[in-house]
Parts: C-alpha cells; sequence; structure tokens
C-alpha cells in the first residue's frame, strides 16, 4: 500500500526525492541515534546483574534531568518552570521506585553511564527529527543499534538456541513493542516537543508499569508508590500548562 501511495504520490508531483545532503542528514541522524540506543540500553542490561530493578528504574530515569543539563551547551534553555517540574517528577520517581537508602554501587554507576546515555539519545533525536523523516531515522537507529549489539553479543556472552527460544514471546513483544512501536512514536512526537517534556513524559513509563501490574497481575500499591504516580503527574501537567495559554493567545491575536 506505501509502495502504492508513494508512486500514485510521484506521478501528482507530490512525492519529492531526497537530496544527498537529506540523506547524509539522514544517515549521520541514524548512526548517532543508534550508537546512543546501543550505549543507552546495553548498558542499562548490564546493570541489572548488580542492582535491584526499582533502583535501575529510577537512576535511568535521571536523564531526565540530564536532558536539560547537556541541552544548555547545546543552547536548548527550557523555561524556569520546566526545571521546577524536573524536579517535583524527580521525587514522585524516588517514591515511586526506591524503597531504602539511595547509595551508589557499581551497578549504579553503570546504570547512572546509561542514563547519560538516553539523555544523549533524546538530545540527538530532537536535532534531527526535525530534518529528516522519523520512521526512516528510526529504522536506521534500529540497525545500527541491532548490529553492534550483535557484535557485542558474540564477544561478551555465549548465546545458545535453547535459552533465546524459552524466552521468544519476551523477546517478541520487546522488539516490536517496546522497541519499534515506542521508540519510533518517540522520534515522530519529539518534533512536536521540547526534549526536556519528553523525558518526562518518557519517564511515566515507571508509573504506567506500576498501574498495569495493578490492574492485571493484582500487585498492591503501597501509599508510597500512589504519591509517587500522583506527584509524577502533576509535574507532567504543569510543565503543559504555559505551552496552552501561549498557543491559546496566538489563536486569539490571530
Amino acid at each position: 500500500i506505501m509502495f502504492i501511495n508513494k508512486l500514485s504520490a510521484q506521478k501528482k508531483g507530490v512525492y519529492k526525492k531526497e537530496t544527498p545532503e537529506e540523506r547524509r542528514v539522514l544517515i549521520k541522524g541514524g548512526v548517532l541515534c543508534g550508537i546512543c540506543l546501543f550505549a543507552g540500553c546495553n548498558l542499562q542490561q548490564y546493570a541489572f546483574v548488580f542492582s535491584p530493578v526499582g533502583k535501575v528504574g529510577f537512576i535511568t530515569a535521571l536523564y531526565m534531568i540530564l536532558v536539560p543539563i547537556i541541552g544548555i551547551f547545546f543552547k536548548k534553555r527550557p523555561r524556569p518552570l520546566i526545571w521546577i517540574c524536573v524536579l517535583i517528577a524527580a521525587v514522585g520517581l524516588y517514591l515511586l521506585c526506591i524503597d531504602g537508602s539511595l547509595e551508589l554501587k557499581k551497578g549504579d554507576i553503570v546504570t547512572l553511564l546509561g542514563a547519560v546515555c538516553f539523555a544523549f539519545h533524546i538530545i540527538t533525536i530532537d536535532h534531527f527529527s526535525s530534518k529528516t523523516d522519523g520512521v526512516k531515522l528510526s529504522f536506521l537507529q534500529f540497525l545500527v543499534s541491532g548490529m553492534l549489539s550483535f557484535v557485542c553479543m558474540w564477544i561478551f556472552e555465549t548465546p545458545e538456541l535453547k535459552p533465546i527460544l524459552s524466552a521468544a514471546v519476551p523477546i517478541i513483544y520487546a522488539g516490536i513493542m517496546s522497541c519499534g512501536v515506542a521508540f519510533t512514536f518517540q522520534i515522530i512526537g519529539q518534533k512536536y516537543t521540547e526534549p526536556t517534556i519528553s523525558s518526562m513524559l518518557l519517564c511515566l513509563e515507571s508509573v504506567f508499569a506500576v498501574i498495569f501490574a495493578w490492574l492485571i497481575i493484582h500487585q498492591t500499591l503501597t501509599a508510597r508508590e500512589i504519591s509517587g504516580c500522583a506527584i509524577m503527574f502533576t509535574a507532567i501537567i504543569l510543565s503543559q500548562l504555559p505551552q496552552k495559554r501561549k498557543k491559546e493567545e496566538e489563536i486569539i491575536n490571530g
């Protein structure tokens, strides 16, 4: 269907062929996004060997604080209110994920390095998503990340067919939904929002994980977890209000 639509658009003069410069931008963006995604995902997976899931999730999600800090060096200065919302969301995330002291160990340092990679991933997507096709950029980043991961698999591990087949369903789900769908939507969505707000929205992954664990597998929610979810949602709503008002003023003023 896409091929037929493309041919139809070419006949009508709507379809525009990529220039060599646009192709170079696409390839550069795909390679850089793929490297960041590869490094972030694999460092996070390695961290699970040393640290509990909740702690890894919290430290990884600290990229929402790293994104505005890194963005300053790329002339991406978020509004003062966004900084406040990021700090509020970090408090909510702490209540949601951490139950006890936050002491940095080997696994936590590895996770923090992964968070830095994810922060650069968001900044890189922000830079290239407005300059090229989002779906093509997503495809290239998966290709690069997959190739690098495949090589490292043979270097650092001993893959066996039986364990891979036994985990086929989770692998397929993670490949199609978590990677293919979610990261592609991230690239498309970042065309229309600030990178800092994008990082906050992505951190809602932890919130939805808790909510669906309660709805589907009937895990109980503690008062601490409910408070964390509520605080994070509050931060997201606050981050959006000024932007909506600005748009309404533009509409009124014509």
